[in-house]
């Protein structure tokens, strides 16, 4: 089976061949469908099987759509939410960037824009407290790992956010294991899913595949100290990231409304 027979289109299967990925996963080939055709998809999963590919390539498809979708991913840490969100990039760059062409017509434009978040639960819930979110509005929710939540003890800000958010939306949510604690919160946010559980020796499966992680730029390194130091005087100056600031300009991602919190600097909270 090809990428091509899961239903991707031919802008996200030119970025996937860019990466060396040759052939669809086990989980990809279950889960990659199931969104496009906008079921409910609840997945137990070992790692490195391809899962978090099988959520980002049928997304990219749907963001590209431009039928004005609101996408919330919640992560476990800030690591997986800046993979996450790399692999976004990566995989969107054959897909046409809208620019408005004329400022009367920039509203009508960035109505059809996805808006796409990704960030923990107990980020999320700060900015949401704070008034710079509102999720009341979301369309798919993907919840990635729903375990590893709860290990990072995040599991009770992850169930008031979902009281925040709208009853009829698509529902994603994968976990490396079924777990009682989590089950609760499962039947909160899933209603008839697809399920589909992968087997553990399909762990890795993306070595097999040729399949690679995006390349990205090595960053100098510096002592934690420094590091500490300079991520806290940014963060009272609320230094914000140029590039980002010009990308929001430029595509207007989320109209005029951008969170303030996204344009700051990354490193200020490194």
């Amino acid at each position: 089976m090809s990428f091509k027979d899961l239903g991707l289109s031919e802008q996200t299967i030119q970025a996937i061949n860019d990466l060396g990925y040759q052939e669809p996963t086990t989980v990809q080939k279950d889960v990659i469908p199931s969104i496009l055709e906008g079921k409910d998809v609840f997945t137990i999963a070992p790692g490195a099987c391809g899962k978090t590919c099988s959520y980002i390539f049928p997304l990219v498809d749907i963001i590209s759509r431009k039928n004005g979708q609101n996408i919330l991913i919640i992560t476990p840490g800030a690591k997986e939410s800046v993979n996450i969100s790399d692999k976004f990039s990566v995989f969107n760059k054959y897909h046409a960037a809208s620019e408005p062409t004329d400022e009367n017509n920039t509203e009508e434009n960035t109505d059809n824009e996805a808006n796409v978040i990704i960030a923990t639960p107990k980020l999320l819930l700060e900015n949401i407290t704070e008034n710079n979110l509102d999720v009341s509005n979301v369309s798919i929710l993907v919840v990635d790992d729903i375990n590893l939540i709860k290990k990072n003890r995040q599991l009770a800000n992850l169930e008031k956010i979902l009281d925040m958010l709208p009853a009829e939306k698509q529902n994603i949510v994968f976990t490396n294991r079924r777990s009682k604690e989590t089950q609760n919160t499962l039947d909160k946010i899933l209603k008839t899913p697809a399920e589909i559980k992968i087997d553990k020796n399909k762990e890795s499966e993306v070595e097999g595949l040729a399949q690679n992680e995006p390349v990205l730029p090595a960053k100098p390194a510096e002592s934690a100290k420094k590091s500490e130091r300079r991520g806290a005087k940014m963060h009272q100056e609320n230094t914000q990231d140029k590039k980002a600031l010009e990308l929001a300009r430029r595509y207007k991602i989320f109209g005029k409304k951008t969170p303030a919190f996204l344009l700051e600097d990354a490193k200020a909270v490194s």
